[in-house]
């Protein structure tokens, strides 16, 4: 029988001894080896499922509300005896701001009769008093309006003719206002159509069926088509968008809610798919602008110098190489340790505490730090932290796009947070049923977000937009005024 050639005896050894022996000894020895490839394997494995088990939001894409009882939440544990709650002592008030006289619907003057002091009779005026408002919403009753539409003969050639709705007029049992209200009841709080309908009822004394809260929705979605796709074009134009996307159900289908965030609006979409082709649809394909995303492979199209990687992704994931232990934390300690240091200077950028040109000379250093900590990583012994490390060397321009672009940021967290409205609306209603309430979601998420950006009514705007498509008019648009550009410049 053949020596296996890593067993650890002389050619001269292995002659002399016994051939049940040498038997033996290579079943054993290849029962051996078998095994540690086994151990090797199943490590693997655990460690894998260690890493998986232990992905919270922290150290990953995982929302915060997946994290487990055992992950601390908030902030860090306060020294010291714990503050009583309410203001603190030296806390400057925020009292609420008075109205003007002029925009108050009733004055009620109160003045004292007699003096508290002798009981003399007052009389005369204080030209200053104490100003106290009471704010009460009077009860509201819904106004319903009947068009009696007369049929009449003809007393000449006996021709019968029935009358008309005046122009104006509604077709269906409801106004422009209850339309908007609806739509927003529903796309911008979130509330299902038992409760929007509960809410009609309690409030405004309207009664409205199931099927009548659909056929509002359906009037109000239409009503914004043309201003949402005036927005969609706008974002197109942009010269730095953030993006984000996040999963989706239309009916049986599986669906991703896209969002496209710029500084004066806010456009959502709802797509079978999560890949760069809708990328290109919302972008459009002469985009030019920058763009702030994660490292999904859906936006890998795009030129490194176009783009911005989110530092807050990078940091959930420096944080895992810190709690995979060993090498890998020993890097992920260096680069987190980077990434502190690169946000507080850039606070500072953005309160006006330090120049833009002195981060940039600073950011100079930090980069090569953060470059050598990379390489160093994409050579340790885990797999997983070398493949990142790997990766990120590859688009590390991308990483540096905000140092030296105005307008660009250096995390995506606008378009993440963009996206909070949208996750509690697929948890509570677990998406849309139709390709109709989809189109519904994503133009109510695309109105409220934009106007609540550049702080407009959303009620107003929604009834304005149902009223203009009931006399055929044009809806007001959601692109900001120029005041609001003037704001930016």
């Amino acid at each position: 029988m053949e020596k296996l050639p890593d067993i650890p005896l002389s050619d001269a050894d292995w002659q002399q001894t016994p051939k049940s022996v040498r038997s033996l000894l290579v079943t054993l020895w290849t029962t051996i080896a078998q095994l540690h490839d086994q151990i090797a394997t199943l490590r693997a494995e655990v460690a894998a499922l260690r890493e998986q088990v232990g992905k919270t939001s922290r150290n990953s894409s995982r929302p915060p509300s997946s994290d487990p009882p055992s992950v601390e939440k908030g902030t860090k544990k306060r020294r010291g005896p714990r503050r009583k709650p309410g203001g603190q002592p030296g806390h400057e008030g925020h009292g609420r701001a008075l109205l003007a006289v002029e925009q108050v619907d009733e004055v009620v003057p109160v003045k004292p009769l007699v003096c508290r002091g002798c009981g003399q009779a007052l009389s005369g005026e204080d030209a200053h008093p104490l100003r106290h408002q009471v704010t009460e919403i009077p009860p509201v009753q819904a106004h319903v309006t009947e068009y009696q539409l007369h049929t009449l003969c003809c007393a000449q050639c006996h021709t019968v003719t029935e009358a008309e709705l005046p122009e104006g007029a509604p077709r269906g049992a409801f106004g422009p206002r209850v339309q908007a209200l609806t739509g927003l009841l529903s796309g911008g709080y979130r509330l299902s159509k038992r409760k929007v309908q509960s809410l009609l009822w309690d409030g405004f004394g309207v009664e409205v069926s199931l099927g009548s809260v659909s056929q509002l929705e359906q009037a109000a979605s239409q009503a914004v088509a043309t201003p949402v796709d005036e927005a969609h074009a706008y974002i197109q134009q942009q010269e730095a968008v953030n993006m984000d996307e996040t999963s989706w159900s239309e009916g049986p289908h599986k669906a991703w809610l896209w969002t496209v965030v710029s500084t004066w609006v806010t456009v959502f979409v709802i797509r079978w798919s999560r890949g760069g082709k809708v990328v290109r649809e919302l972008l459009g394909e002469d985009f030019e602008g920058m763009v702030g995303s994660d490292r999904w492979s859906s936006y890998s199209f795009l030129p490194l110098d176009r783009r911005q990687l989110c530092w807050s992704h990078l940091k959930r994931e420096f944080q895992a190489f810190v709690d995979r232990g060993g090498e890998s934390a020993r890097v992920g300690q260096l680069l987190l340790k980077e990434v502190d240091l690169m946000f507080t200077w850039w606070h500072r950028v953005r309160d006006g505490t330090l120049k833009r040109s002195s981060f940039q000379t600073y950011m100079v250093d930090l980069k090569g730090r953060v470059h050598l900590w990379l390489w160093s990583g994409q050579y340790g012994a885990h797999a997983e932290t070398a493949a990142t490390c790997r990766e990120l060397l590859k688009v590390e321009s991308a990483l540096w796009t905000f140092v030296y672009k105005d307008g660009v940021e250096p995390t995506n967290n606008a378009a993440e947070q963009a996206l909070r409205h949208g996750v509690l609306w697929r948890k509570s209603s677990f998406g849309t049923q139709s390709a109709a309430g989809s189109r519904f979601a994503e133009r109510m998420m695309t109105v409220v977000a934009t106007l609540r950006q550049q702080k407009r009514n959303v009620l107003d705007y929604l009834t304005a937009a149902c009223d203009a498509q009931l006399h055929g008019t044009k809806a007001p648009s959601l692109l900001p005024s120029s005041k609001l550009n003037a704001a930016r410049a």
